[in-house]
C-alpha cells in the first residue's frame, strides 16, 4: 500500500498519520538503531526538508516568542538521571511533535503515562525564541495544515537533534498520582 500511496501525500502526512511510520523512525532514531535509520534514510530527507522548507515559508507569521507542550513518560531511571541534569541542555535525537495545545498534551500524552507504575508522566514546557532558532539552524513547522489529523492538534513539528536548556523541573500537584511534572525548556 505505501508504495503505491506515498507519492499522493507529503512526509509530514505520512509521519504524523497512525501507521507504522511514527513509531519505528522514532524508535530507531532514538535507539540510534543503524539498520532501521539506514532502511529509512529517504524519508528523514524528505521529513527534514519538507519541514524546513515549510520553516521558511512560516517564518514571516510566526510569533517572534512562544510556547509549545509535548506530554509523553519517561522511565523512572531515566526522569531522575534529568533532573540532575537542571541546567545543563537536552537533545532530543527524533524529530519532535508538539502542541500549542497544553491541556491536549498533559491530557493525552503526560497523564495516561502515569499508568505504567514504572514511569513518570512529563509534561514538556517549550519557549521558543525564534531569533535563537534562525541562529541555530532549527527548523520548525506548524504541521496542522498538512498533516494527518489537520487542525486537531495544533501541532509544531521540529526536525532532528534540536537542542533544549533545562530551566527548571517541578512536580505537577494532582489528587490521583505523584507522579505527574513539568520540564521547563528553552530552545537552545
Amino acid at each position: 500500500m505505501i508504495e503505491r500511496e506515498y507519492r499522493n501525500h507529503s512526509p509530514i502526512w505520512w509521519y504524523t498519520a497512525p501507521y507504522f511510520i511514527y513509531s519505528m523512525l522514532n524508535c530507531g532514531l532514538r535507539l540510534m538503531n543503524v539498520d532501521i535509520i539506514l532502511k529509512m534514510g529517504f524519508f528523514i530527507r524528505h521529513l527534514h526538508n519538507h519541514i524546513t522548507e515549510l520553516h521558511r515559508e512560516q517564518q514571516g507569521s510566526m510569533p517572534t516568542k512562544f510556547q509549545v507542550f509535548r506530554g509523553q513518560g519517561l522511565p523512572v531511571e531515566d526522569f531522575e538521571k534529568m533532573k540532575k541534569t537542571e541546567g545543563g541542555l537536552m537533545s532530543f535525537n527524533n524529530f519532535l511533535s508538539t502542541s500549542r495545545s497544553r491541556k491536549i498534551s498533559f491530557k493525552r500524552f503526560a497523564r495516561p503515562a502515569t499508568k505504567n507504575p514504572s514511569s513518570v508522566g512529563i509534561l514538556f514546557v517549550m519557549n521558543i525564541d525564534t531569533v535563537i532558532c534562525m541562529k541555530a539552524s532549527t527548523p520548525f513547522a506548524e504541521v496542522s495544515k498538512v498533516g494527518y489529523y489537520k487542525d486537531k492538534e495544533e501541532e509544531i513539528l521540529f526536525s532532528t537533534h534540536t537542542i533544549f536548556r533545562i530551566q527548571r523541573i517541578e512536580r505537577i500537584p494532582d489528587e490521583h498520582t505523584d507522579r505527574l511534572w513539568q520540564v521547563n525548556l528553552t530552545l537552545a
